[in-house]
Order: C-alpha cells, then sequence, then structure tokens
C-alpha cells in the first residue's frame, strides 16, 4: 500500500491533547506517513511547534494567521508571524485567506491580512494553505490579482464547481478535498469526475469534517484513507492511485 499524506490538520488541537499518541499511531497503521498543520494565531504556535518537535520525520509546521483570527488588532498578531517566519524555514505561510461564514465585520482587514500574508509567502518563497469559507469567488480574485511566479499553494477544503476549479488550477495551485468529498449532500459527486488527480491534495481538516462514517465524530489523520477511497470511486480509479498522484503533489507543493 502506497504511503498517504494529511495536507491539512490541526493535531495539535486540545482535541487531541488525551490521546495524541494513540491518533498518531493509527495514522501510521493506515499509511499516513506525513502531516502538516496549519497555523491559526499566537495562541496556536507552542502546541503545533511541540508537535513537530515530538514527531521531526511526520507533523510539519506552517505559519499564518487564520481569517478568523483576524479583527482590529490584527497588525499585532502579523507581526509575531513575521518574526517566525524570519526566524525558521516553514512549509507553507497557513492558513490564510478570508471567511464570510462566521463574521463579515471585519473583511477589509482580512483582505489586508491576507494580501500582507501572501507576500511573505513570495518572499520566502513558501506555499501558501487558503481558507475561503463562503468567500470562494472573492478570494480566487485576490489570488489572480496577486499571482505572479513566485506565488503557489492550495485551496483547502475545496467544495466549489468545476468553473471555480479550473480559475484555481489554471493558477497553478491545487484543491485541497476533505471529509465533505464523502457527504451525500456535499455536491463533490458532481465535479470530482471531471476533476484531475494531477491538481488535488487529500487532507482531513481535522478535528473537523470528519468524513462518512464518522461524520458527526472527531476527525483524525487516520481517516484519509476513507477520503481517498470515495476519491476513487467517483473519479473511477485505484486507491493506489489515488494515493500515489496526492502524496507526490504534497511533497511537490511543500517540499518535503
Amino acid at each position: 500500500m502506497s504511503e498517504f499524506v494529511d495536507s491539512h490538520a490541526h493535531i495539535y488541537s486540545d482535541k487531541f491533547k488525551n490521546d495524541f499518541a494513540d491518533v498518531m499511531e493509527r495514522a501510521f497503521e493506515e499509511k499516513v506517513n506525513k502531516i502538516y498543520m496549519p497555523n491559526i494565531d499566537h495562541t496556536s504556535i507552542d502546541a503545533m511547534l511541540e508537535m513537530e518537535n515530538k514527531y521531526p520525520e511526520n507533523c510539519f509546521a506552517m505559519m499564518g494567521l487564520h481569517p478568523c483570527s483576524v479583527d482590529h488588532k490584527f497588525e499585532k498578531e502579523l507581526y509575531i508571524i513575521e518574526e517566525w517566519l524570519g526566524k525558521r524555514k516553514f512549509c507553507a505561510v497557513g492558513e490564510i485567506g478570508t471567511d464570510l461564514y462566521w463574521d463579515k465585520a471585519y473583511w477589509e482587514q482580512q483582505q489586508e491580512a491576507f494580501k500582507i500574508q501572501v507576500e511573505w509567502a513570495k518572499k520566502y518563497e513558501t506555499p501558501i494553505v487558503i481558507h475561503c469559507r463562503e468567500s470562494i469567488d472573492e478570494t480566487i480574485k485576490l489570488v489572480e490579482e496577486l499571482k505572479d511566479e513566485r506565488l503557489t499553494g492550495v485551496f483547502h477544503c475545496f467544495a466549489g464547481s468545476l468553473e471555480q476549479a479550473k480559475r484555481i488550477t489554471d493558477l497553478g495551485f491545487y484543491l485541497g478535498i476533505g471529509g465533505v468529498a464523502t457527504f451525500k449532500n456535499g455536491g463533490m459527486d458532481k465535479t470530482l469526475p471531471d476533476m484531475s488527480l494531477d491538481n488535488l491534495l487529500l487532507e482531513t481538516d481535522c478535528p473537523y469534517l470528519a468524513p462518512v462514517p464518522h461524520r458527526g465524530e472527531r476527525n483524525e489523520p487516520s481517516f484519509i484513507p476513507l477520503i481517498a477511497q470515495r476519491v476513487a470511486d467517483l473519479m473511477v480509479c485505484d486507491i493506489e492511485k489515488v494515493a500515489e498522484v496526492t502524496t507526490a503533489n504534497a511533497k511537490k507543493l511543500f517540499g518535503i
């Protein structure tokens, strides 16, 4: 069996604090050997870096400010992010982006924070990991305006249309496919069959968005094969092929 990658996992979350070793062991048993960890804000950095220190061959930290942590004091958060990016290498600047689901009050600040972090990604030649809940078209437009040869990355938790997928892949970005692909009304059954594996990464976004048959439970990296099997079924190919191509895509994007 080929190895898998979880390209987006909050494995350092408090939701795993009592059994993280067991969670990691289950991941390894399912051949999920690489886990990429997006940052949220200054409160998540220590736990994330501690997880990376415990599993240096398996867990890789990103550095960025999540749009849901952007408010009127976002410059202070960005100062911390910038300081860390200057200290050491991270696998990505993330997760960054926009979010119009929870709170629309700081839309302008979200866009500004995104643009600033994109420029840091270019400076450090690091990919970006994009969050865009209820704001995918707006975020694609932002990336189209900011794109140059130095900018690459992934739109995580993609559940959009074929037209949106094409705009994203035309930019040279990947699509992060997670548990939503397994949901009955997730809509991915209408789009994945017409996509290319060359443009996809697998992710859990754990502890959120657990795939069927675990929907509503705590998500974890060991569920990646369930997502891979769903992708294989919809794209009419072998799960080994899904594992092989998406793992290669992740290694190409993150450089690890």
